[in-house]
């Protein structure tokens, strides 16, 4: 009878997972798929449960970055595999259940990757945008339309963040969601950046702010970057890096 019941509690679970998936149609733009969008958490005052995390993980060819709803942490899928880190007192969990929700969400399907070395001369977050770009179009990838790309290696330092709600029951505003991280600073860890570069989606799923990008200059920001540790125990938006020596730079395969 047990066994019983736990098949039908599979059968049941896998059910719900279909139909999540099936119900649920993304935007697709470019080489990448994307759901919900920041500037629609400001109109509303709220992050709503937008696109099921089962949607964008799974197979091993999936890669994506999101933001958990409610603001209640950071979702990062590599190969397949989601980190969801959510703050809990005074540290953070790392989560690999899909049973979690999105408010905004980018990933896309990736079967091959080509690598090349990024040069010394490119270190701060500004640089490695114009490379991502440079490259991109180099080998061919229309950079008019969004795009996934991978950074690996050791960099100098990270400073990351996870999505924490601080705004203590006031509907979210840009200044509220700036406030609504907890910040953490890693140096000299080996680790996997999985990104997104897209000049269209500003306030979609790319956030027209960036404290990397001083204000009021020239430059956008272009970038969705999270990261995930070697060591499996750390995942999270990257705000700011400093590169070092020996780092490389992945893009699709054409």
């Amino acid at each position: 009878m047990t066994r019983i019941k736990t098949h039908h509690a599979l059968w049941a679970a896998l059910a719900l997972t279909a139909c999540a998936t099936a119900a649920y149609q993304p935007i697709k733009a470019g080489l990448i798929e994307f759901g919900g969008s920041q500037k629609t958490i400001f109109e509303k005052g709220k992050a709503e449960n937008v696109v099921p995390l089962v949607a964008m993980s799974g197979a091993g060819d999936l890669y994506g970055v999101g933001a958990v709803s409610g603001l209640d942490g950071e979702i990062t899928v590599f190969k397949g595999k989601p980190y969801v880190t959510k703050v809990r007192g005074d540290s953070f969990t790392t989560d690999h259940g899909q049973g979690h929700h999105a408010t905004f969400a980018v990933w896309a399907r990736v079967g091959q990757w080509t690598e090349q070395p990024i040069p010394s001369t490119v270190t701060g977050y500004v640089a490695l945008q114009n490379f991502v770009k440079e490259r991109a179009t180099a080998a061919g990838i229309d950079t008019s339309q969004p795009f996934p790309f991978q950074v690996g290696g050791t960099p100098a330092e990270v400073k990351w963040h996870i999505n924490v709600d601080l705004t203590e029951g006031k509907p979210v505003t840009a200044e509220l969601f700036a406030k609504s991280k907890a910040n953490y600073v890693v140096k000299n860890q080996a680790m996997d950046i999985v990104g997104f570069y897209s000049e269209k989606h500003p306030g979609v799923f790319i956030s027209a702010y960036a404290p990397a990008i001083p204000a009021g200059g020239s430059a956008r920001n272009a970038m969705h970057i999270h990261m995930v540790s070697h060591d499996g125990k750390s995942a999270g938006h990257i705000d700011n890096l400093t590169l070092a020596p020996g780092m490389v730079l992945r893009l699709p395969k054409s």
